[in-house]
């Protein structure tokens, strides 16, 4: 469930425990924003839903509020610690990283992940149909992604492919798994 806000629809929980019991779904995963989400992650829960995805693309709120234009990062974090509290046990987050914006951020992130008992999934900056100010200098790749963490914890493991997953999954020398979507530079 994604497109738009998902959160934003009146009776959420109601459409999820519809979808729920669909005959032959075995997952039924929700990507959001997280502003909504502290107040509804229970309800979500109860209502049948497996897994979620909160986009955060930044941990620094002035940078949070000079991306999205909101002063919401509270809220999306309180979303994260509300999910975990639902017992959603399936939990990411997803970071557009990008250039000289928050490429400073990916141990921070990491770590917040691992706090948090997230899946942090970086995705590699992407045009969108003219939507933002793409250039191709502002993507930060794979590669660099995985030379700026091994750095920073050494020695990264990349896990066997999955099929059709968006996201190459990686571990740390102590285990803390995390994804790469590289949409631009290896889609």
């Amino acid at each position: 469930v994604t497109g738009g806000e998902p959160l934003l629809r009146r009776n959420l929980p109601a459409l999820i425990e519809k979808l729920a019991q669909t005959d032959g779904l075995a997952d039924l995963a929700m990507t959001t924003n997280g502003v909504l989400l502290a107040a509804q992650a229970a309800s979500l829960k109860a209502a049948g839903l497996h897994r979620i995805t909160v986009s955060l693309d930044t941990l620094h709120r002035t940078r949070f509020k000079a991306l999205t234009g909101f002063d919401e990062h509270g809220s999306v974090l309180a979303g994260i610690d509300a999910a975990a509290r639902a017992g959603f046990e399936d939990r990411k987050i997803d970071t557009v990283v990008v250039r000289g914006v928050n490429d400073d951020e990916l141990d921070e992130m990491i770590e917040f992940g691992r706090h948090a008992g997230a899946e942090v999934r970086f995705i590699e900056y992407m045009d969108v149909g003219g939507a933002t100010r793409w250039t191709r200098h502002a993507v930060v790749s794979r590669q660099e992604i995985l030379s700026t963490l091994t750095e920073r914890y050494g020695a990264i493991t990349a896990e066997p492919e999955r099929g059709s997953a968006p996201a190459a999954l990686y571990r740390l020398p102590d285990g803390t798994r995390f994804g790469i979507i590289s949409s631009t530079t290896e889609p």
